[in-house]
């Protein structure tokens, strides 16, 4: 099964490649704001032999870390398949839909196989000295296990800076054609995301630690990814960008809000 989800993780980082390929060859106007979405996209791909590793590692977070990259590869791939005017083309509707059911086929794989769920437990090889020498050996964490739904919460909180950057970068297209006067909202927009970044990751590493605190940051830094990204990409991007650049993180926020709220629910009220 391990190496079913490994071969299934393959042939979506090498679908999402293909299909990020041809809407650009299909594409009527290849603008600077498609350029910068389809490298971003292309990039995304890495994600899935990242998580392909951390399958065959039998790592907790693959999990959480598969949910959010297939939620926002989906999100990255229909902003690129939908044209500013006109239907999208066929090759690129048709392979969205494939990207779709291998990315719930993952879904399924991660949340709901039995044998990947003992996988998926394994504790970390490191080195054991004891009676019989000195030895690699699968070593339980002092710390208590950490909660699926806080891993989920870490993962989307640390995919806000990425995604608040990515159209920061499609905005730098406003400054090239000429309307200077945007440039000091761009600098400001890329402050925001690398701070957001720094800050989140600071706050998610305490917030695995079972401290309180990082949870109201973590719901207050959400809100201020939103208040930040939803006005620029309606001012800069116009209505076009808010729905290509504000959803995908909208949805992220979703997420994590929902993960640190199902943390918090008694798991005799959880219902699998």
């Amino acid at each position: 099964m391990v190496r079913l989800l490994q071969w299934l993780l393959a042939v979506t980082a090498l679908a999402t490649v293909v299909i990020e390929v041809l809407i650009w060859w299909y594409a009527e106007s290849s603008d600077w704001g498609l350029a910068v979405r389809t490298g971003w996209a292309l990039l995304r791909s890495l994600g899935f032999l990242l998580l392909i590793r951390q399958v065959s590692l039998g790592r907790t977070s693959a999990r959480p870390f598969g949910l959010i990259l297939c939620v926002t590869t989906l999100f990255a791939v229909a902003r690129l398949v939908v044209p500013k005017h006109g239907l999208p083309a066929a090759p690129g509707v048709l392979g969205f839909g494939a990207l779709a059911l291998l990315c719930t086929a993952v879904m399924v794989l991660l949340y709901r196989s039995d044998r990947l769920d003992g996988h998926l437990r394994t504790h970390p090889r490191r080195l054991v000295l004891d009676g019989n020498g000195l030895s690699l050996q699968n070593v339980p964490p002092k710390r208590p296990p950490v909660s699926g739904w806080l891993l989920t919460a870490r993962v989307a909180g640390l995919a806000y800076g990425p995604l608040m950057a990515v159209p920061a970068i499609v905005a730098l297209g406003v400054v090239f054609h000429g309307r200077v006067s945007a440039i000091p909202l761009v600098v400001f927009w890329f402050i925001a995301a690398f701070g957001m970044s720094y800050v989140m990751a600071l706050v998610t590493f305490f917030l695995l630690r079972g401290k309180r605190w990082p949870r109201v940051l973590l719901v207050l830094l959400t809100l201020v990814a939103l208040a930040v990204q939803l006005p620029l990409c309606w001012l800069l991007l116009d209505g076009d960008g808010l729905v290509r650049d504000g959803a995908p993180l909208v949805v992220t926020a979703g997420l994590a809000v929902y993960a640190l709220w199902r943390a918090d629910v008694p798991t005799s009220n959880m219902r699998v």
